[in-house]
């Protein structure tokens, strides 16, 4: 099963627009999936679902099991602040430990405003999953200037990005 992290809890994201572009271009390649959005993330899942409350907290464990039942997780990033989201830290900090993602494999889709396409959102993404022990694909995809290049619909106007997203798609589903 692969699992698609929307990134960010923010609600109508361009991120959960490309998950989204992401999740029909593995239904083409008939490639069993499932999306985790993190705007499910409960509001006070910070102090309520980790650390002593690990394991307690219902909702939080529901988003939780769809990235343990996973083979491979992709994880669609926006850049915030030269980083990848709080929110996708905070998720990935309330997954059991050891344990969790240890042994998943990872694909990674970064999108930015600017030029670099989320760049260090998956450098330092990257670096937090193989400390977890989670192989990462090298083929990562950016996405830069995406406010000029995703249309409201969720469609991609840049025709070498959707190409790159479709490579690394049809990697995904033959990992």
């Amino acid at each position: 099963m692969i699992t698609l992290i929307s990134g960010t809890n923010r609600p109508n994201s361009r991120a959960r627009q490309v998950t989204n572009l992401y999740a029909q271009l593995l239904t083409e390649l008939g490639a069993p999936h499932q999306i985790l959005d993190l705007v499910a993330l409960p509001p006070a899942f910070l102090t309520e679902a980790l650390y002593h409350n690990t394991g307690q907290h219902e909702e939080f464990n529901q988003l939780a099991r769809l990235a343990e039942e996973a083979d491979t997780l992709v994880f669609v990033v926006p850049e915030y602040n030269c980083s990848f989201p709080g929110a996708l830290k905070g998720f990935i900090d309330g997954l059991p430990y050891p344990g969790g993602i240890r042994g998943k494999k990872a694909a990674l889709v970064g999108l930015g405003t600017g030029q670099q396409g989320g760049l260090l959102a998956l450098s330092h993404l990257t670096d937090v999953l193989m400390y977890l022990g989670t192989t990462v694909l090298p083929a990562r995809v950016r996405l830069p200037g995406i406010d000029a290049h995703l249309t409201p619909d969720g469609q991609l106007t840049q025709p070498l990005l959707l190409q790159l997203l479709r490579e690394q798609a049809a990697q995904v589903a033959a990992w």
